[in-house]
């Protein structure tokens, strides 16, 4: 009767579920339906059987599992048969199940809940080897879970245009109580020092290094944090992937750029990136560089910086400190995506400025300094407080002060007709005082280039006021002349 069954749940199972099941190490377990509990696919696979007969009895493929039923504990077996059971549960931890309603299947959910936590355990203990059978079937189990269509944004069910992402709820994703643990199994089978890399790197290939990357646009925190901490483990592990990574973190950086300006993980990429820079190997590699210009710095051109703006900047400043040379370099990119109308991205730009600022030496200060003022000098006038305040807060970096005190010369009088602005009509009270103690601190500084300065602005005022009478003075001659001619010739009026 049961093969009866199972025969016409074959039938309905469609020519690409099968195809889809060969991927399997085992007979795996279907997708829950609509018209059934569970629709089994079938998949046979005869290169399971070991090469060496001393691990036959070990690594032996049990039969396909149709159902979702507890097995004995590890503990509760004897060692010979632990590898055999450990394959047995993986089978189990393959079938997917509904969690979008909460009540279906739980009796099956929990039975998976528990048979992953006991795989965690046993991963985690160290209690034997893994087989390479084994370790084959539990990178194909885990890969059957968290590779998955992501659900899309909200703004993309809606047609409407994304709104602001820190205003957004994250999703979570409903499956997270299965999910975590599948991901958990996988850091524990990463991390371990007697991990085999040799071995590892044929299942933890280029193919699965890229779609662990895609699913860094998952809108779920929790699991980005953990594929973040994966993916570190896995740059820091396997030597051969590295180029590989930064590569397709790459190829991220710049279809978000230049195409969609979406992506919910750019944080926790640069997060990685962060640890990533800090290891270079000095004199940095001219690849490096070159991913500092094209794809770091431009990163500062999205609207959602804010979104990721702290990861950014440190990875910014991680290059300055490595080579102090790029600070011209990272300066000027900065000037070059300074945003015009965004006040709150100025803040922050102003912020990384500052940090870059710290690690920056004299000579490379000096080949940027005046394009550098004209825009803090902006910034100073702004009629924003908050740019205004944060600009006129550089000044309280002794470091900077000592850029600016070496090239006072050329710095206050880029800047001083911006100071007397503010402290002549600035609205903001806060603005006012600290353009005044800026003005005293250059007076002290150096009084004869102060007066020199001052000297300038009066004339520069008094020509300017100049100009705009002579200006006033030709449009009251031009409405003189028309009157005038009106009055002589009525006609024109009319």
């Amino acid at each position: 009767m049961f093969k009866k069954i199972m025969k016409g749940a074959n039938r309905k199972a469609s020519k690409a579920e099968a195809n889809d099941s060969s991927m399997y190490g085992f007979d795996p377990p279907g997708r829950s339906g609509p018209g059934s509990n569970m629709i089994v696919n079938h998949a046979s696979r005869g290169s399971l059987v070991p090469s060496s007969p001393g691990s036959m009895a070990a690594a032996t493929q049990p039969p396909p599992m149709y159902s979702v039923e507890p097995l004995p504990l590890f503990r509760d077996v004897s060692v010979s048969e632990r590898q055999s059971l450990f394959l047995r549960k993986l089978q189990i931890c393959c079938f997917q199940f509904d969690f979008t309603d909460t009540l279906k299947n739980a009796r099956e959910k929990e039975i998976k809940r528990q048979t992953l936590l006991e795989l965690v355990d046993f991963i985690q203990s160290g209690a034997g080897k893994l087989s390479e059978v084994c370790q084959e079937e539990m990178v194909k189990m885990i890969s059957v879970n968290i590779f998955r269509c992501l659900p899309p944004a909200s703004h993309e069910n809606t047609g409407q245009e994304p709104a602001d992402l820190e205003e957004e709820e994250p999703y979570l994703e409903p499956s997270w109580p299965h999910l975590q643990l599948v991901y958990e199994l996988l850091l524990r089978y990463i991390v371990p020092s007697d991990t085999d890399t040799k071995v590892a790197k044929r299942y933890i290939d280029h193919s699965f290094v890229l779609r662990l990357l895609e699913l860094f646009e998952t809108e779920d925190p929790r699991e980005r944090e953990y594929l973040k901490t994966i993916l570190h483990r896995i740059y820091g592990k396997f030597m051969v992937h590295r180029p590989f990574i930064r590569k397709a973190m790459n190829n991220i950086f710049y279809r978000f750029i230049y195409e969609t300006e979406r992506h919910s993980g750019i944080g926790e990429l640069l997060e990685i990136l962060g640890s990533i820079i800090n290891g270079f190997a000095l004199p940095m590699k001219e690849e490096h560089k070159l991913f500092l210009i094209r794809a770091l710095i431009p990163l500062h051109k999205p609207k959602p910086i804010a979104m990721y703006h702290q990861q950014l900047s440190y990875c910014i400043v991680q290059f300055v400190e490595k080579d102090y040379k790029l600070a011209d370099t990272v300066i000027r990119g900065l000037l070059k995506f300074w945003p015009v109308t965004n006040c709150t991205k100025e803040v922050l730009f102003l912020g990384e400025l500052e940090e870059v600022l710290e690690a920056t030496q004299t000579v490379e200060f000096q080949r940027c300094m005046v394009p550098l003022f004209q825009q803090i000098a902006r910034c100073l006038s702004s009629s924003n407080f908050q740019v205004a305040e944060r600009a006129l807060f550089l000044w309280n970096n002794e470091h900077v002060v000592g850029l600016i005190a070496q090239n006072r010369g050329v710095i206050l009088p880029i800047i001083f007709a911006s100071l007397e602005k503010n402290i002549e009509s600035h609205w903001n009270q806060a603005v006012h005082g600290l353009s005044a103690n800026i003005k005293r601190m250059f007076m002290e500084m150096d009084p004869e280039l102060f007066e020199d300065c001052q000297q300038q602005y009066e004339e520069k005022q008094a020509k300017s006021k100049q100009v705009e009478e002579q200006r006033q003075s030709r449009w009251r001659r031009l409405d003189e002349a028309v009157e005038e001619r009106e009055r002589e010739d009525p006609m024109i009026t009319s």
